[in-house]
């Protein structure tokens, strides 16, 4: 092992060593702050998430297909503010980048962050308002966060290489999490739906550059539900089963596929918890078969 390859190995092993056995944190709070838990007014609450997805097969009309490697990487930035001391409303703004590689390149050649035709392309995603609250007082783990997205964007499919949607999205999640009385065990579950709207997706040049979207007139629901296993108080377990159907509603494009995972979280610091899942997509109807690996780092004050 080289010398670059211990120094990280030893990195890793301080900070997971001070998560588990330091005694300078005044509270564990790794099973307190799930997505269902609203802020108070004035408290913050930021989520920074960087996914990496990269597959080598798809399905196509009931075929697996082998292709050469594509690579979408995501980072993703939620600001929620308390805006009510009853813990009942947030409001947010959320952002995201992408970075795409094509051609069987690396998976890690998504860090380039260049444009090559065919082959390279990263820019803005989108941006969000979002708010975020508890409809009804006597189930304080039911919450709703409905979403409404620009496209930061022009064209979906520029010079051979697609970036993200160019759609106008409306989005709801539903959060709902219990935490059983021996405090070991967690279950969490969301439900998730999209409406998409815009420009019909249309072919303008010879590099296949698309105008509109090809989600535009559709919707998607996404259930999923997760597992969590608390063996120390700062240091969680846990598997997920996600499933994904996009209906289309007259854009003759539509698509599902369902995913299986596993993950931890850490409670490095008393207002910082990270998370590290990796998720495989077992099986799916017009969509790809590849996995994903994500790291998140949520801080709250």
């Amino acid at each position: 092992m080289n010398k670059y390859r211990q120094r990280q190995w030893l990195i890793i092993g301080m900070v997971i060593l001070l998560a588990l056995q330091s005694k300078i944190f005044s509270q564990s709070n790794i099973n307190t702050y799930t997505p269902s838990k609203l802020m108070t007014k004035g408290q913050w609450d930021i989520k920074w998430t960087q996914n990496l997805y990269t597959q080598t097969r798809r399905e196509d009309h009931g075929q697996i297909l082998s292709e050469p490697r594509a690579n979408f990487f995501g980072s993703f930035l939620n600001i929620f503010m308390g805006t009510s001391t009853s813990r009942r409303w947030n409001a947010g703004i959320l952002l995201d980048y992408r970075s795409n590689t094509f051609g069987g390149q690396p998976i890690l050649s998504v860090f380039k962050f260049v444009n090559v035709p065919m082959k390279n392309r990263h820019g803005p995603g989108s941006i969000a308002a979002s708010i975020k609250f508890i409809p009804l007082a006597r189930w304080p783990k039911f919450t709703w966060q409905t979403s409404f997205f620009f496209p930061l964007l022009r064209y979906e499919i520029k010079e051979g290489a697609y970036l993200d949607q160019n759609s106008y999205t409306w989005q709801n999640h539903f959060f709902y999490d219990h935490i059983f009385p021996n405090q070991k065990w967690q279950i969490y579950a969301e439900l998730s739906s999209e409406y998409n709207v815009g420009q019909k997706k249309k072919t303008i040049d010879n590099y296949y550059t698309v105008s509109g979207g090809y989600a535009n007139n559709s919707m998607s629901l996404a259930p999923g539900v997760y597992i969590s296993y608390f063996p120390l108080e700062r240091f969680t377990l846990l598997v997920y089963s996600q499933h994904f159907q996009l209906f289309d509603l007259g854009n003759d494009f539509a698509q599902n596929y369902t995913a299986i995972g596993a993950g931890t979280k850490l409670q490095i610091s008393q207002k910082v918890n990270i998370e590290m899942l990796y998720g495989n997509f077992v099986r799916g109807t017009g969509s790809g078969l590849g996995q994903s690996f994500t790291l998140g780092m949520r801080s709250v004050f």
